[in-house]
């Protein structure tokens, strides 16, 4: 009898040990708190700054995000959002505003509470503390150099300084953006381009600077603009081009079509694809100058086609939907001439190019690159440093071309600009050298360039009656 009435007090028993035991595992299956994320994290901000909590759990649910503002003895709450559906990640976003204090520092309490049966059903917490300070003020901008002379498609170079730290400084024309370059000495030096589809009335490029709580400054650029005409060719397309070159496209544009559909194609999607890899290479430029003189051209290269010529293409005599426009400098020598670099720099782009074919994209610091396209051969690789004349690879006809040469093409942050600009010792002296001296930078020294007449010796004339002189015209800078 004693056996058989001790066996209910044993299953009882088992049966608090099993609830026990289930309830502390529980508990404790889940021990840890969620991760939390807040963007941006900066130590200054502006008002009306936008801010996401980012809440993430590996085993439970998020089931709050809070944040509670503290600025001395005063809490201020920002958010207070709870979820439920069952989402190990959640987001929530809120903006500092109408919060009664201009300036200042003050903290950002932000707390995620996760699902978990831990604390007795009160969940995994977690808390952190943000020390921020609320910075109402715009940057303010100094240009420390005259108007420059700016031509159409070609470059302008400003020299100016910020009186705070900046998140982004540079020239802004329309949609394009050309970064500006912080100095050793504190200036920002900025190369920026005059694009050639852009006429002299629309052309009104601003000078952008954003500090690091989000204050922008922006104001217009005072320039004189040079305008200035390009050429138009009509060039016919034979089948024996399409038989040719179609084939080597096939891959890079696939798909049923015409070798006339497909050429059209490639002149205007892959060109367009083509543009777009050259923007992006253009917007990761060294800091600074990597070049310490003039550009040198390709030797014995005879001109062939000019920057910005616009091309319309006739096939069988009849007019083609897609134009296009010659972004650079053709230069004929003999077939697989040797290339020399332009200048000093390091190659950031090595390889096929679409309609450039084999290409070489050289970075000379402060978003100035040097291209040289439909090369046979290429000598260089990627991360490789360049000196000034050292000979980078061979002359060809690859890419979207039938004969032998260079096509040269200078990218200012990724924009393609006329490269004879870059090509003439007198214009880099006056434009860039002297502008960046005159505001007390460090310019390179530039040699005696190729096209510039060597002083000669003074010859004996007979006395004339003195002329009046007219007023020297003003120097373009």
């Amino acid at each position: 009898m004693a056996r058989s009435s001790s066996l209910p007090a044993f299953v009882f028993l088992f049966v608090i040990l099993a609830v026990i035991g289930g309830g502390g595992y529980l508990l404790f299956k889940d021990t840890d708190a969620p991760e939390l994320i807040l963007t941006p994290s900066s130590e200054r901000v502006s008002a009306g700054q936008q801010f996401t909590v980012t809440a993430r759990d590996a085993s439970s649910a998020v089931k709050s995000i809070s944040v509670a503002l503290r600025k001395g003895a005063r809490t201020q709450t920002l958010l207070d959002q709870s979820f439920s559906d069952g989402n190990k990640e959640q987001k929530a976003s809120f903006v500092l505003k109408d919060l009664g204090f201009k300036e200042g520092a003050f903290e950002l309490e932000v707390r995620a509470v996760d699902t978990s049966f831990a604390g007795f059903g009160r969940g995994n917490s977690v808390t952190r503390t943000f020390s921020m300070r609320l910075d109402s003020a715009p940057p303010r901008v100094t240009v420390k150099t005259m108007p420059p002379y700016v031509r159409r498609g070609g470059t302008g170079c400003v020299v100016y300084s910020v009186n705070k730290e900046t998140a982004e400084t540079g020239v802004k024309v329309g949609d394009l953006f050309f970064p500006g370059y912080k100095q050793p000495n504190g200036d920002f030096i900025c190369f920026f381009a005059f694009p050639y589809f852009l006429t002299v009335q629309n052309y009104q490029p601003e000078l952008v600077a954003v500090d690091l709580a989000g204050n922008k400054s922006t104001s217009r650029l005072s320039l004189y603009r040079i305008n200035r005409a390009f050429r138009e060719d009509t060039l016919r397309i034979s089948d024996n081009l399409l038989a040719q070159k179609m084939p080597e496209f096939m891959d890079q544009v696939p798909g049923d079509m015409t070798p006339i559909e497909r050429f059209n194609k490639v002149n205007s999607d892959l060109r367009a694809a083509n543009q777009a890899v050259l923007l992006k290479l253009g917007q990761k430029s060294a800091p600074e100058m990597l070049w310490a003189d003039y550009f040198m051209r390709l030797p014995a290269g005879a001109p062939k086609a000019g920057f910005a010529d616009h091309r319309v293409y006739m096939y069988n005599n009849q007019k083609q939907s897609v134009e296009a426009t010659h972004l650079g400098l053709d230069l004929a020598s003999l077939a697989q001439s040797p290339i020399p670099a332009s200048n000093a720099g390091v190659v950031v782009f090595a390889r096929d190019l679409g309609i450039y074919g084999n290409t070489v994209v050289i970075d000379h610091g402060l978003g100035l690159q040097s291209l040289y396209a439909h090369m046979s051969s290429m000598a260089v690789s990627e991360g490789q440093k360049v000196q000034r004349g050292e000979i980078i690879g061979n002359t060809g006809a690859t890419g979207m071309v039938m004969g032998d040469h260079l096509h040269f093409g200078i990218t200012v942050s990724g924009v393609e600009v006329t490269p004879i600009e870059w090509l003439d010792g007198h214009w880099i002296r006056d434009n860039v050298v002297d502008r960046i001296a005159s505001a007390g930078g460090t310019a390179p020294a530039l040699s005696t360039p190729p096209s510039e007449p060597a002083p000669q010796p003074a010859k004996t004339q007979p006395k004339a009656a003195p002329k009046k002189k007219a007023p020297p015209a003003p120097k373009r800078r």
